[in-house]
């Protein structure tokens, strides 16, 4: 099927059970993965990209095993990590864009040139050769996005993008985001940016607690946050 098709996945680390039985499918647009802190969100969305292997079950992005199938991954699905320092692997912006059209096997001068269309397209041809150390978070996670984007994938997975930004950085990375074609997976405890999505997904403890429209879901994920924190 065209979408994300999750069965029956389970993921533990020792004896230590991260995720229990995760299924569910989907082919929207825009869905949102809730969750607090401990639920599981930031391991599921590894293993939605491919980056870990369940110890059960099958995930699919438009039919392909993304942890089987790592060359199709790689041009099906993209993921910008919570915290870019973890992504980022390049001293120069150029490197960075690069590397992951080289690791599906584009010749270096058309992944350098696609790459510094990607960077025209958002004003910044003069990050070219400049050294990732003296970018703020957000231009990091523009950098991020970008070196995803160039690499055009289907899906994009989107590990709490807005962390740790400022609030002018938030609402210009958010403008982004809202106009992407891409299918757009959002890993988040914080439903102010999801509110608007197609599906919802509330992750609990390792364990699907409820999927469905935003105005159903959110309502009561806030509910069991605001009844937890009392408690």
């Amino acid at each position: 099927m065209n979408g994300i098709s999750i069965t029956d996945v389970s993921y533990q680390i020792n004896d230590t059970a991260i995720l229990r039985s995760v299924s569910f499918q989907s082919d929207a647009k825009r869905i949102a993965i809730l969750g607090r802190n401990g639920s599981g969100k930031s391991t599921l969305s590894r293993l939605i990209c491919g980056l870990d292997r369940p110890n059960q079950g099958v995930i699919r992005i438009n039919d392909i095993d993304v942890y089987a199938d790592r060359r199709a991954a790689l041009n099906t699905v993209g993921m910008i990590f919570q915290n870019p320092d973890h992504q980022i692997i390049f001293p120069t912006v150029i490197e960075e864009m690069i590397f992951g059209l080289i690791q599906m096997g584009v010749d270096k001068t058309v992944a350098d040139q696609r790459a510094m269309s990607y960077l025209a397209k958002f004003g910044k041809s003069e990050w070219r050769d400049r050294a990732v150390s003296t970018l703020s978070q957000g231009q990091k996670k523009l950098l991020c996005l970008m070196a995803i984007l160039a690499m055009e994938p289907k899906v994009i997975i989107l590990d709490e993008p807005l962390a740790a930004l400022d609030i002018p950085t938030q609402r210009q990375l958010t403008t982004i985001l809202q106009s992407l074609p891409q299918t757009l997976i959002y890993i988040t405890h914080d439903t102010a940016p999801v509110q608007n999505y197609d599906v919802a997904i509330w992750l609990e403890q390792g364990q699907v607690v409820e999927t469905g429209s935003p105005d159903t879901v959110v309502p009561r994920f806030m509910d069991e946050m605001t009844r937890i924190e009392v408690l």
